[in-house]
């Protein structure tokens, strides 16, 4: 088998005080709309008692979704035993940590008052989705933070398959618990699905995998390297292979749907009536997410900056895709009485508006500076820059 070295990349160090700059800017945006949120409430923002999730939910779930994701390329090394993946496994690691850091972030300052997270911590409901996913998240940061020593310490190599092998099954139970979340609300015509869970399973795979190829090609760029082309022709392969699956179940859960009578007005509002959540999922889930990263990733010729624009695609559809599930599924009246019409003084039985703040979106885009700002910081600190005969090569075990 092939060996390969972590080496010392640092790039332009003004470069990285510009990024790190960046990134402070958006943590400190977001930082001032959480003060806000918590001094006036949430009456500030776009969300109500009828829509109680919104961009911030948005961003958040879409990065803790990806942070299970983007472990899938330290997966396929570590319990395929796949070697062209092995050496990029730490910064798949780290991107995970980071990602579900930013995730969480986000959840835990809409809620206004973070210390409230404490009573969560303390007093568990265990037939609350909630409460489970909170197990799972705590577990995945200690699991993914074990396997990563594993990967950069050589004298504890052979702990790494094991744990990585620990780290693959806690993530797949994580992004189901995630999944769940919303196939358990059987009161929204959107959710209430067990398709939600595998959905999600193969929507991180593709979210993380583009994130990862993001990743992988600023830091090329950053230290003056190069990503293998054997390498990335196996990736852009493979996310390929995720984004059609993507498409297929999204396919496959607005089919099913359709097939039944009860759900057919539901469909008829996302589909075709819905306005900005319509839009957001032709334009943004299946052209921008599915259809033109498809094509991109399987045009004949070079793919390395396309890889990327297709990578950057498959976020922003991911981003949209969470909307329509999240807010879309909150925009359509809830069925409180099955058969019966229900209209009141209160928007009982009307399509519920949303309109995002400004700070909502600066919410969401502070959990992806916190993963930027983690991940800058890891990368400039430690060294995940793989050089040596199995760093790029195509030979396997």
């Amino acid at each position: 088998m092939a060996d390969y070295t972590y080496v010392d990349r640092p790039g332009r160090p003004a470069a990285f005080w510009g990024l790190l700059a960046l990134g402070a800017f958006f943590l400190l945006a977001a930082f001032a709309a959480f003060l806000d949120f918590e001094h006036h409430g949430h009456i500030v923002s776009g969300m109500d008692n009828q829509i109680v999730w919104g961009v911030p939910h948005v961003f958040a779930v879409f990065l803790i979704v990806a942070a299970s994701g983007v472990l899938n390329v330290a997966s396929i090394g570590t319990v395929f035993g796949k070697l062209p993946y092995k050496p990029h496994a730490p910064l798949s690691g780290l991107l995970a940590l980071a990602l579900l850091a930013g995730g969480l972030a986000v959840v835990a300052a809409d809620l206004g008052r973070p210390d409230r997270l404490i009573v969560a911590m303390t007093h568990f409901n265990f037939k609350s989705i909630f409460a489970i996913n909170m197990l799972f998240y705590s577990g995945f940061f200690a699991i993914v933070a074990a396997y990563l020593v594993t990967l950069m310490e050589r004298s504890l190599k052979p702990y790494a398959r094991p744990l990585g092998f620990l780290a693959f099954f806690w993530r797949l139970a994580l992004t189901t618990a995630t999944g769940s979340i919303f196939g358990f609300l059987v009161a929204r015509s959107a959710y209430g699905s067990a398709i939600m869970a595998p959905m999600f399973i193969i929507y991180s795979f593709a979210y993380g995998l583009a994130i990862f190829l993001v990743a992988q090609a600023a830091m090329a760029a950053w230290s003056g390297g190069r990503p293998d082309a054997a390498t990335l022709a196996r990736m852009k392969n493979l996310l390929a292979v995720f984004v059609g699956a993507a498409l297929y179940f999204t396919a496959v859960m607005h089919l099913t749907s359709l097939y039944f009578a009860k759900q057919a007005a539901y469909e008829r509002f996302i589909l075709l009536d819905g306005g900005v959540h319509t839009l957001m999922f032709w334009l943004g889930q299946v052209g921008v997410g599915g259809v033109l990263p498809l094509v991109l990733l399987l045009a004949p010729g070079s793919c390395g900056r396309r890889v990327v624009v297709a990578s950057l695609l498959v976020v922003l559809g991911g981003l949209a895709q969470m909307w329509v599930t999240i807010i879309g599924g909150q925009a359509w009246p809830l069925e409180i009485f099955p058969g019966y019409r229900v209209s009141s003084s209160f928007q009982d039985g009307v399509i519920n508006p949303y309109a995002p703040t400004l700070g909502e979106f600066a919410l969401g885009f502070g959990g992806f500076a916190l993963a930027f700002v983690i991940t800058l910081i890891a990368v400039r600190v430690l060294r995940f820059q793989p050089q040596g005969a199995a760093a790029g090569a195509g030979s396997e075990d």
